[in-house]
C-alpha cells in the first residue's frame, strides 16, 4: 500500500502569524505530497512495498540517497506538522524537569533551538531529542534524519529549509524561528519522551 499525504493536525491558518496558510498550502500540498509520491514510485513493485516508512529509510541509508532524500524528508514533514500546535502547550513534569536540568528553563531551551537553527548552514532541521538517554539538541543537514537511529528518541523538530518560511519571512531565518517557537507542541513532545520509542509514520 502506497504511503499517503497525512493530514495536517489543524486548520490551515491556525499557525498564523507564524507560519501563514500560503506556507502550510505549499509546504504541505506540495512539497510533503512530492516527497511521498517520490518514495512510492522507487519502491513500488520492490521488496519495500508495504514496509513502514522507518523501514525504508533505514535501508535507503547508505544504498539508495534518492530514495532516501526522498524517504526521510516525508517522515521529518510528517513529525514537523505534529511539532507545532495552533497555542503553546506545556511539557509534562518528567520533561519539564529534563529541560530545566539542561537548558535553565523552557525559554532556555527555546532559545538554544533559535541559536542552533539560525546558525546552521543551508538546509536541514533542528531537534529536540533524547540521545543516548540524555535531553539533546541535534542538527541534520539536507534530508537527513533521526526517524531510524538507534539511541535516539526525537522529541520535535523546526524545518530550516527556506520553503518552510520565505512567503512569510523571506530570508530571515532568525524571524521565522522566533515566530515558530510561540507555536512548539509540547505535549507532541512529552508523548514522544514517555513513549520511548521513535514516533512512526502514520500507515
Amino acid at each position: 500500500m502506497a504511503f499517503e499525504l497525512i493530514d495536517l493536525p489543524y486548520d490551515d491558518t491556525a499557525l498564523e502569524p507564524a507560519v501563514s496558510a500560503k506556507t502550510l498550502s505549499f509546504h504541505h500540498g506540495k512539497h510533503h505530497k512530492a516527497y511521498l509520491d517520490k518514495t512510492n514510485k522507487a519502491i513500488e513493485g520492490t521488496d519495500l512495498e508495504g514496509k513502514d516508512l522507518e523501514a525504508v529509510i533505514a535501508s535507503a541509508r547508505d544504498n539508495d540517497q534518492g530514495l532516501f532524500n526522498n524517504s526521510a524528508q516525508s517522515w521529518n514533514h510528517g513529525f514537523y506538522w505534529h511539532s507545532m500546535a495552533p497555542s503553546e502547550t506545556s511539557p509534562s513534569d518528567e520533561l519539564k524537569s529534563m529541560i530545566d536540568e539542561v537548558f535553565g528553563s523552557v525559554d532556555g531551551v527555546k532559545e538554544k533551538l533559535a541559536e542552533r537553527g539560525a546558525g546552521h548552514f543551508a538546509s536541514g532541521w533542528v531537534w529536540l531529542a533524547i540521545k543516548d538517554g540524555k535531553l539533546s539538541i541535534e542538527e541534520t543537514h539536507d534530508g537527513d534524519t533521526l526517524a531510524d537511529l538507534d539511541g535516539v528518541n526525537p522529541l520535535l523538530v523546526i524545518d530550516l529549509w527556506e520553503h518552510a518560511y520565505y512567503l512569510d519571512h523571506q530570508n530571515a531565518r532568525p524571524a521565522y524561528l522566533d515566530a515558530v517557537n510561540g507555536k512548539l507542541n509540547w505535549s507532541f513532545a512529552s508523548e514522544n519522551l514517555a513513549r520511548g520509542t521513535t514516533w512512526k509514520y502514520p500507515a
